[in-house]
């Protein structure tokens, strides 16, 4: 948890880290000094890839992941990614210093920033998680504030998102008094590894031009929804969920603001639009697979980029985004419709 006392930490799956204070979260510098001083931070570019977050936090880590204060400064994939060092995402976990939670907060650093988020009528506990998420969002921009007046005051230089989460790891007061990222060995170690759990939780910015984009964060907005066979219309779920095509005549009919309006079948959606060779596919092509070898595109899926697509694959499972390679094996055809 966050102070200037030192401290034992959880890290990612659950291994010990020692650091000066527990509850680290950190995208840091090298060593303190670092960047020029800039007004906000460099939390991340990009959005949170909502496939990698469980479904039953996602909300609570998309709400966590704001500062107003400190616009810049925080984002979902930088609580996302504390949360996986801290306690790998375990609701429950106690530290051998006695941090508890999925936040891991110390009980002094509890009694400050905890309280009952989701009326459960706990009174505020961090072994639970929408309480544990929103402290941890609270307490992020308490420090960005801090660590900002420190470089507006002349008393620390850095990227905030930096010294925001260098604070997280020795304490505020830590920063002040080495003007920056304290050059303590096992914070630097600790920011590193944070510093690629965020690019984990981080989806790039995408390229497929403005209608292709569209589809993709469309098609996004439904992740970890059912599958439902038969699912899905042009205004959204039907049944609870989606199937593979319903979900693509949603995602295609949003981006087009309902100019195209295309049928509930993958066999018919894949002889419409404009053919795509595979080796020129943007984000917002959509790709339809023949399973069985026997000219039915029974399946189809929208392409995110980097060889990733966003489906609805079979019942009993969700939306959700999967790697192109096991399709590699079956005839495919791609169609682009902005």
């Amino acid at each position: 948890m966050s102070g200037s006392m030192g401290k034992v930490a959880m890290g990612a799956g659950g291994a010990v880290v020692v650091t000066v204070a527990v509850f680290g979260l950190l995208v840091v510098s090298a060593s303190g000094g670092g960047a020029a001083p800039t007004p906000g931070g460099s939390a991340t570019t990009g959005n949170l890839d909502a496939s990698k977050v469980p479904s039953e936090y996602l909300a609570w880590v998309q709400k966590a992941g704001v500062c107003d204060a400190v616009p810049g400064a925080l984002s979902p994939q930088v609580i996302a990614a504390q949360i996986e060092a801290e306690s790998n995402w375990q609701p429950k976990v106690v530290s051998p210093a006695g941090a508890e939670g999925i936040s891991q907060f110390m009980p002094d650093t509890w009694k400050d920033w905890g309280k009952d988020e989701n009326d459960d009528h706990d009174g505020g506990s961090p072994k639970d998680p929408p309480d544990a998420i929103m402290a941890q969002g609270r307490y992020d921009c308490y420090l960005a504030g801090e660590v900002q007046k420190y470089v507006k005051g002349g008393q620390a230089t850095g990227d905030i998102t930096d010294l925001m989460l260098a604070a997280y790891n020795a304490g505020p007061d830590a920063v002040r008094r080495n003007h920056g990222v304290p050059p303590i060995v096992e914070t630097m170690d600790y920011v590193q590894k944070i510093r690629g759990l965020i690019s984990k939780y981080t989806i790039p910015p995408m390229d497929g031009g403005p209608f292709g984009d569209q589809v993709v964060t469309a098609a996004r907005g439904k992740l970890n929804l059912p599958y439902v066979w038969g699912g899905g219309n042009e205004h959204g779920p039907t049944g609870g969920g989606y199937d593979c095509s319903g979900l693509v005549l949603y995602a295609v009919y949003q981006a087009s603001s309902g100019k195209i309006d295309l049928p509930h079948s993958s066999e018919t959606q894949v002889t419409m639009g404009t053919e795509v060779d595979r080796n020129s596919m943007k984000p917002g092509d959509v790709i339809g697979f023949d399973l069985h070898n026997n000219g039915d595109y029974d399946h189809i899926g929208i392409y995110i980029g980097n060889h990733q697509m966003i489906h609805a694959p079979h019942t009993g499972d969700v939306v959700k985004v999967a790697t192109l390679d096991w399709y590699e094996q079956y005839p495919w055809k791609v169609r682009r419709f902005g």
